[in-house]
Order: C-alpha cells, then sequence, then structure tokens
C-alpha cells in the first residue's frame, strides 16, 4: 500500500491571467487543464489517493469528469491546502499547483526518492542573471527559485499550516514551525503558468481539439394572469405573463438548456435552481448572463442559437427582431448568428388553448483558443 497522496490544487480565481478562461479550465485537445495535469502527474508514481481542490462552485462539474477524489477549496492557498489535508491518511503528500502543467516524470522522482529524508523535499532551480535587491547587488548563488511539486510529511506540514500567517508553499510555512527542509535539482519544464503568454512557451500542451459542441433545450410555461410578460429579453405587449418562480421568460431558459447541454454542464436547474430563494423573480437576462460567463470560465465560446417559440398567443412576429438583438448583445455573438423562429400549433394542446407557450432552443460552442495568445 502506498504511503503517498497526491493533492492538486485548482482552486485559484486565475485573477492575473487577463482572459475570460479561468486557466485551470483552458482546454488541452478536449480536456481542461486541470484534469489534464491530475492524470498526467498520476501516472508518474504510486499513489494511494489522488485529492483535487477545486473551487467551491466548481466542484460539482469536476465530479462529472473524472473519479478523483475532489476538495471545495478556501479563499487562500494555503486555506485550500488544509481542507485537502483532512482527507489524507497516508504519512506523507506530493503537494503541486495546476498551474505547474509540465512536471516531468523525471522531477517526481526525484522527490520520491527523498522521502523521509527531510519533512519537506522541494525541488528549485539556481539563478543565471545579476539579482539586485533595493540598491544592492546579491549573490546569485544565494538565490534559489522555489517550485512544486514538494513532498511533505503530512503531519509536520498540518501543524505548520495552522497559522494566520500566509506562506506561498509548503517548505517556508515548515522552515518556519521548526521543521527541516532539503533541495532537489528542479526542472524549468515545471515553470508555472500566470499569464496566458506562460502557456505558449510549454512545449507538453496541445492546442484545444477545434471541434463544435450542439445542445439542444426545451421549456415550457403557463400563464398568469396581471404578470408582466417577457420573452427573448423583451417586454412583450399581453394581459399576463408566465406562471415560474422567475420572470419565467422561457425563451431564455430554453437557450440556457441548449448552451448548457452543448458544453455539457447539467441544466438550468442545477446552476439555478428553483428551491432558491435568490432567484425568486429573477431576471431571466441575468441568468443568461451569469450562464455565459461560466461558459467563458471553463474553456467555451458562443458561437450560435436557433429558437423556436411555439405560441398560439401573443403574436411573436413584431418582436422577433427585438429578441434577437437582446440575445445577441447577451451572447456576445453577431445578430447574424441569432435565428428566432415563431410557430402555433394550429389551437391543438394547451398552446392551442392559449394556455401557455413552448420554446425549443439550439446552441453550438467551441473551445476558447489560447494559441492564438
Amino acid at each position: 500500500m502506498s504511503d503517498l497522496t497526491l493533492i492538486l490544487l485548482a482552486a485559484g480565481d486565475s485573477s492575473r491571467f487577463k482572459v475570460p478562461v479561468k486557466k485551470q479550465w483552458l482546454r488541452i485537445d478536449h480536456d481542461p487543464l486541470w484534469h489534464y495535469v491530475t492524470n498526467r502527474i498520476t501516472k508518474m508514481g504510486d499513489f494511494a489517493k489522488v485529492i483535487v481542490v477545486s473551487h467551491p462552485d466548481e466542484v460539482v462539474f469536476m465530479r462529472k469528469m473524472c473519479d478523483y477524489t475532489f476538495v471545495a477549496g478556501g479563499k487562500t492557498r494555503q486555506e485550500s491546502l488544509r481542507h485537502a489535508l483532512f482527507e489524507v491518511q497516508t504519512p506523507f503528500v506530493l503537494v503541486s499547483d495546476i498551474a505547474r502543467s509540465c512536471v516531468s516524470p523525471e522531477l517526481v522522482h526525484r522527490l520520491v526518492e527523498a522521502k523521509g529524508k527531510a519533512d519537506c523535499i522541494v525541488p528549485v532551480l539556481g539563478v543565471s542573471d545579476t539579482v539586485i535587491y533595493g540598491d544592492d547587488t546579491i549573490n546569485r548563488d544565494h538565490v534559489k527559485r522555489i517550485q512544486t511539486p514538494q513532498l511533505s510529511a503530512k503531519a509536520v506540514l498540518m501543524d505548520a499550516l495552522n497559522t494566520p500567517h500566509e506562506y506561498t508553499d509548503e517548505s517556508s510555512a515548515i522552515v518556519a514551525y521548526g521543521g527541516t527542509r532539503i533541495f532537489v535539482e528542479g526542472d524549468s519544464r515545471a515553470d508555472k503558468i500566470t499569464h496566458v503568454q506562460d502557456v505558449l512557451a510549454l512545449s507538453c500542451l496541445a492546442p484545444p481539439s477545434n471541434a463544435t459542441f450542439t445542445g439542444n433545450g426545451l421549456d415550457v410555461h403557463g400563464f398568469e394572469m396581471g404578470k408582466p410578460m417577457v420573452l427573448g429579453g423583451v417586454s412583450i405587449d399581453s394581459p399576463f405573463g408566465f406562471l415560474a418562480h422567475s420572470d419565467g421568460d422561457v425563451a431564455i431558459h430554453a437557450l440556457i438548456d441548449a448552451l448548457l447541454g452543448a458544453a455539457c454542464l447539467g441544466d438550468i436547474g442545477m446552476l439555478f435552481p428553483d428551491t432558491d430563494t435568490a432567484y425568486k423573480n429573477a431576471d431571466s437576462k441575468a441568468l443568461l448572463s451569469e450562464c455565459v460567463l461560466k461558459l467563458h470560465q471553463f474553456g467555451f465560446v458562443v458561437l450560435h442559437a436557433d429558437i423556436t417559440i411555439i405560441a398560439q398567443t401573443p403574436k411573436i412576429s413584431p418582436y422577433k427582431e427585438a429578441m434577437a438583438k437582446s440575445l445577441s448583445a447577451l451572447l456576445g455573438i453577431p445578430r447574424s448568428r441569432i435565428n428566432i423562429k415563431a410557430t402555433t400549433t394550429e389551437q391543438h394542446g394547451f398552446i392551442g388553448r392559449k394556455e401557455g407557450i413552448a420554446v425549443l432552443a439550439t446552441a453550438s460552442l467551441h473551445y476558447f483558443n489560447w494559441t492564438l495568445g
């Protein structure tokens, strides 16, 4: 039985990345970066358990993709790591950041070979350039670039992190606690992704697939007298609106399901449950904007939308152009890539009896192409 657990930290908000996609969701062929890196490092050693630390809002989506152990992260790297350590039963842990995407098997082997020789085994690189701190030139032989993964004694690391002081790596916390640290040779291939340009410099990362993904959505709402009607983000002249937890914009609801279906990210009920009072009478335009933001963060770009509104009443034709313009702004795509159609049921069924409306939506996506810089 292995005495080593692998922890991958992927809970950051990518605030310095400066592109719509969170870096852990950049696509490597079809895999998000967090999944690619986890699979890659898992094959490099014998691990009793593999733990991925995720942003709390993303755990449910990551679990849909694989069977690793997932832990909701905290507000800082240190807090996230503490959360993960509660899931560890082995005496040793190997901790790395998803942003260290091209860690080599040789580096992992050097760390494992030194296991037990100190409380923390740390890969380092030297500095070849002149180093100046303030106005003083520093002996560069005394300067080290600290990398991850780092291999630590779990019990010592747990105690070392139990402090309000924030450390940027495990070894700094362990040394401050009074523990021991030794260095092994690092690897330039383990350079960290901070900015999008850093991704382009890493040879182990394949470009995203150029595949297109299509999803469908269907939603139905009955009418409610005296409630304003909003359809496709547009106010409709009608004596009734939709019976719904939110504003009932049946066109936007179907479109959200189509978008989430294309991305394999569940459905509108997962993202905006009708049991949550926060969405009582919610503006569906705001829900669609939040959905599009989520898609962008997860590495997708919206291509097009096609919507069919099935209604005996009200008359849809006068509003089709306004709906297309509204959805164009919300989706961030040209008006030319949005199609609005309307039909009736020839007075059949509940729609024909003028009791409600149904909408069918289709949407397509592709991956954000980070190779364009």
